[in-house]
């Protein structure tokens, strides 16, 4: 990759999301919010917003499922498939050392996506009525916290001093644990 395929991947990104937040924006300022103005969660989200809105949020709605699938679903797709070719190039490495080194790191770095995207999926593109303001938070909270948390955490358990440090506070713990009871 390139600096001009780089830079203009990342101009791209940053116009549409750009663009698609400017669209919601205009949207959720026609409707009209008649009762509460308190928002029941730790930040401004779209589907908390309508849910306080009085008046018809369809078009919002059609909007969040039409743009959020082509935001949210494409690069997911892509990404998977990035990962079926790599897990095809992998299962042709010879040695059974090399495919388990391989795997543990694709592995991880597959579960944050999976636990990213899948929030977001199921808070965007499959909202449920039953959703309930807890639950749409504790979903949230796994997004926007949770998975950027987690990322360097589980990129750093690649280092051995890492895992050696990890391995004596679980140590401690359980030796605490033990003693205790």
């Amino acid at each position: 990759m390139g600096p001009k395929l780089c830079f203009f991947l990342v101009a791209l990104s940053w116009v549409l999301t750009t663009l698609i937040s400017l669209l919601h924006t205009l949207l959720m300022a026609r409707l009209s919010f008649c009762a509460d103005n308190v928002i029941p969660h730790f930040f401004c989200d779209m589907s908390t917003l309508l849910k306080l809105a009085c008046s018809d949020i369809q078009i919002n709605e059609m909007m969040i499922f039409i743009l959020g699938g082509l935001v949210i679903i494409v690069p997911f797709l892509l990404i998977f498939a990035s990962y079926a070719r790599i897990v095809s190039s992998i299962l042709k490495v010879p040695s059974a050392r090399g495919m388990r080194k391989a795997f543990s790191t694709c592995g991880s770095h597959l579960s944050v996506v999976s636990l990213f995207y899948g929030t977001i999926i199921g808070l965007y593109l499959c909202p449920s009525a039953s959703n309930s303001t807890v639950k749409e938070t504790i979903m949230a909270v796994m997004y926007t916290v949770v998975t950027p948390m987690l990322n360097p955490f589980i990129y750093s358990l690649r280092n051995q001093d890492m895992k050696g440090a990890l391995q004596r506070i679980f140590t401690k713990w359980t030796i605490q644990f033990s003693l205790r009871q």
